[in-house]
């Protein structure tokens, strides 16, 4: 996404797919990220099928102190955001920017107040909220003023969710090459992101160093779709870890 013009919140609201393909985005990048970094503490993108009893979780962190978390919820979802060097950081605030938190619905407030999403302090750490209920027509957020800047990426996301509105396996596949330095298979990519059962071919094409039975514990964590695999390489026809983790 082009950031040397104006981009906010409200541009990637209107991008973002509906609940159960995000949901499924997310899931597959994770997914994929398994493969290529078997240490997970190694990893962008993470997805947590079980993070409560009633939520599962999608999380990204760059490792340089960005991060955003998704609650999928039979309330919908819940997607905060925080760009560390961002204008509206709360730690440049002393508080979450105006707006941004201010008109988040009562079925989300709890995510609001999640622990794993504020600071040893209480403090909400974030600088981008969105969210959607399931009669929703579209992604939704708070009503902002934002910094006075005529171009960049004011809340940040723009860059935290490049992802997430480019969700194509090509895009996908750079960013990958990119931070793992190393080539990554478009069609093993893409074999994921449709979201088909994993093959040993698939896998040995991400990462030759690991084998489908060593994942059988990050395909339940991240509750990947199981079934009967099909053959390895055709192509498709078209940050946080467990909340009660100790």
């Amino acid at each position: 996404m082009r950031l040397d013009v104006r981009v906010t919140v409200h541009h990637i609201t209107r991008r973002l797919p509906e609940i159960a393909v995000l949901r499924d985005h997310c899931r597959s990048m994770a997914m994929l990220e398994a493969v290529l970094s078997p240490k997970w503490e190694d990893r962008y993108h993470s997805f947590d099928a079980h993070w409560s009893d009633t939520e599962s979780m999608a999380s990204m962190r760059n490792g340089s102190g960005d991060e955003y978390s998704i609650v999928f919820s039979a309330a919908g979802a819940y997607v905060r955001g925080f760009a560390h060097e961002s204008l509206m950081s709360p730690y440049a605030q002393d508080g979450p920017w105006p707006g941004v938190l201010d008109d988040v619905p009562e079925v989300f407030r709890s995510c609001v107040e999640e622990p794993a999403f504020s600071d040893e302090d209480g403090m909400p750490v974030v600088t981008v909220c969105m969210w959607r209920e399931p009669g929703d027509s579209g992604w939704r957020t708070g009503t902002i003023d934002f910094p006075e800047e005529t171009t960049g990426d004011p809340d940040g996301a723009g860059s935290l969710f490049h992802l997430l509105v480019d969700r194509s396996a090509e895009a996908f596949q750079r960013w990958a090459q990119d931070y793992y330095e190393a080539p990554v298979d478009l069609e093993a990519v893409r074999h994921v992101y449709s979201s088909r059962p994993l093959t040993e071919g698939v896998v040995s094409a991400l990462n030759p160093e690991v084998t489908l039975a060593g994942l059988a514990g990050d395909i339940t964590e991240i509750g990947y779709p199981l079934g009967r695999p099909t053959s390895p390489l055709t192509p498709p026809n078209i940050g946080q870890r467990s909340k009660h983790a100790t």
